[in-house]
């Protein structure tokens, strides 16, 4: 089965089409003509195209059966919808990339997709990864934890769940009913006696030898039958168990596992959505209304529910529901491993090629179908129905911010409603581990994908001087903007700019912008005021020097001090990381060349990195692991200054 993620397999290559004398506004003609010359040397094959601007920028990603016959439409401008005439008017050069086949485009379309979030793309917003449950199989007793990112470890996955909650929840199941160890290695060589855990009956304490290494690996049996939707079976050995404990007088062992048993038959009875007989399964279902789309996703393992999460695609106006549930699945099956069994609220056109491409990414048939009776029709109609209510509700969301954020306008004088809002804090003890953060927010809420941390690392800032912190971090900030985006045409300059402090760090941050020469972003200090660590006291602090407070009941003084509530979070947090690195670290970590095995090689031999400092040549060389060039370069580190 060939690879559709090797960066070497495709053969891409890129047109471009320079336009002379038409400046930066997008012209059809000049756009259409671009299209053509690169019709010129286009192949008919399979693959995948990107129609890119004057500065290079990628404005659509979309993948074709016959390239030259999927690009020549775009020439064909009357039969284009108003969007897709936008785009070609931008458009001043395309890259094209071959495949074998459709369904490898299909993959490498989701992939570029996901890398450059085209602007006529429909994208799905919410890119978080997803939890899952590893039970690892590299340690005589396994242990059971939460995990997130590449699948490296060695043991069983399940899931993806929905949210952490919902893994959250079910780990915690898999603590009563089975008793498994959650510890780390390390921690569970140390141990000499059982931990809390253990004493509340939520682990065996396998680590001090309260249960045998075949007792555990029992428990361990159980607990995969219980993930893979074997309730039942659990259900019915422990009931015998229970039952053959009291006829032996055993009345302890018989509670415990009368207390498991309780605890399935509660996991049992709270299981929102009625899955069984449906086993392994993904469910999506579409609603749409005044041109948003909502999608409802559950996500069934063994005729368990394992959550339900709504998803809000971003770029859907004027494009077919269709299509956005294609470009939805294709983009969400990047980094998620379908189930089999992939359940629809409608048919796909290219739902069978999506089918092979799914398949031949994970090497296993995936089906999509929609359902039609039973069990897998009641429910779908349920996730109809909540797919309907997130929609709605979002709505209602959308709706009130749309008013705060007017609100938001007319309270700071700005032309229109703020597209991005930017939120800075600093954070530092003394003047130690200072650093800044910055927060975004916007119609649709806060995009965490957009914060940034600032280190501060100028030395002419005087540890401490929240001023010169509050410089440092806007020149970094716009001196940056300016070089990438200096036509402001990428949405990353910000329509009002949320400073936590008064009118001195206001007056830092205006002058560093005054002297970039940018004169046009509103700047607002949030002071708490005279009811210092009291809500509802906050002063706003001008630009041109004016100060006024809200009353305490204002629903747009609630969203302010949400925005700067989010700050204080985000930079608290950062801080603390920070600080927590700091603390673990090691003199041995400034000296190049230095890894973790061997520093800790130097710090088992010396015992202390100050005696490693002192050490002789000589010495160092006798370290285990420590050849004689590592020696020497660690010994001329510290005394060849």
């Amino acid at each position: 089965m060939s690879d559709p993620n090797s960066p070497n397999r495709f053969n891409e290559e890129k047109a471009t089409y320079a336009v002379r004398g038409e400046g930066n506004a997008p012209d059809l003609a000049a756009g259409v003509a671009a299209i053509r010359n690169v019709l010129k040397t286009l192949p008919t094959r399979p693959g995948v195209y990107r129609m890119q601007d004057a500065r290079g920028d990628v404005l659509y990603v979309g993948k074709a059966r016959a390239l030259r016959n999927r690009v020549t439409n775009y020439t064909q401008v009357d039969r284009l919808p108003k969007r897709l005439q936008r785009m070609v008017a931008q458009t001043r050069s395309m890259t094209i990339v071959t495949t074998n086949n459709e369904a490898e485009a299909l993959l490498l379309e989701a992939q570029l997709i996901k890398r450059f979030r085209p602007a006529y793309n429909v994208l799905l917003r919410d890119d978080k990864s997803f939890p899952f449950i590893l039970l690892r199989a590299d340690h005589d007793y396994p242990r059971v934890q939460k995990h997130r990112g590449a699948r490296r470890a060695k043991g069983n996955y399940y899931g993806p769940f929905a949210s952490a909650g919902s893994v959250n929840n079910t780990l915690n199941a898999l603590q009563k009913l089975f008793l498994l160890r959650s510890c780390t290695d390390g921690f569970f060589k140390t141990r000499d006696r059982p931990c809390l855990l253990y004493q509340i009956k939520r682990c065996s304490a396998p680590c001090v030898g309260r249960i045998d290494q075949a007792g555990y690996a029992e428990l361990v049996g159980d607990a995969k039958d219980f993930l893979a939707g074997k309730s039942t079976k659990v259900q019915a050995k422990l009931g015998a168990q229970m039952e053959a404990a009291a006829g032996a007088m055993d009345f302890e062992l018989a509670a415990v596992l009368r207390d498991r048993l309780r605890a399935l038959t509660f996991i049992q009875g709270t299981q929102a959505i009625n899955a069984e007989g449906v086993g392994d399964a993904d469910v999506f279902a579409l609603a749409c209304r005044d041109g948003v789309i909502g999608i409802q996703a559950f996500f069934i393992r063994g005729g368990q529910n394992w959550g339900h999460r709504s998803f809000f695609p971003a770029h859907t106006a004027d494009v077919p529901e269709d299509e956005v549930m294609t470009q939805f699945l294709t983009q969400f099956y990047e980094e998620v491993p379908p189930a089999r069994t992939v359940l629809l609220d409608r048919e796909l056109e290219e739902g069978a090629l999506l089918s092979e491409a799914l398949a031949e990414r994970n090497g296993y048939k995936v089906a999509l179908s929609v359902p039609q009776r039973g069990d897998r029709r009641r429910l779908m109609e349920q996730a109809k129905r909540n797919a309907v209510e997130a929609l709605e509700r979002r709505l209602a969301e959308s709706t009130t911010q749309a008013k705060l954020l007017r609100e938001v306008a007319e309270l700071f004088d700005l032309a229109e409603p703020p597209d991005r809002i930017e939120i800075y804090d600093n954070s530092h003890i003394q003047g130690t581990n200072a650093l800044g953060a910055m927060v975004v927010a916007g119609p649709e809420g806060f995009r965490k994908g957009q914060y940034r941390k600032f280190n501060i690392r100028n030395k002419d800032t005087v540890p401490g001087d929240d001023f010169g912190m509050m410089r440092e971090v806007f020149q970094r900030r716009f001196a940056r903007a300016q070089a990438e985006d200096p036509d402001r045409d990428a949405g990353d300059w910000p329509d009002l700019v949320l400073i936590d402090g008064g009118r001195g760090q206001l007056n830092a941050a205006k002058g560093v912008l005054e002297d970039m020469g940018i004169e046009d972003v509103c700047l607002v200090g949030v002071a708490k005021g005279p009811g210092h660590g009291r809500e509802g006291c906050e002063v706003f602090h001008l630009m041109d020097g004016r100060d006024f407070t809200l009353p305490t009941n204002a629903p747009v003084l609630f969203y302010l001090q949400r925005l700067r509530d989010e700050v204080h979070r985000f930079v608290i947090g950062a801080h603390r990381d920070k600080r927590a690195k700091a603390i673990g670290a090691s003199p041995l970590d400034e000296v190049p060349g230095i890894g973790p095995a061997r520093k800790k090689a130097l710090l088992m031999h010396f015992g202390t990195a100050r005696a490693v400092r002192g050490a002789s040549l000589d010495d160092l060389k006798k370290a285990p692991g420590v050849s004689a060039a590592v020696a020497q370069q660690v010994y001329d580190f510290y005394h060849a200054r």
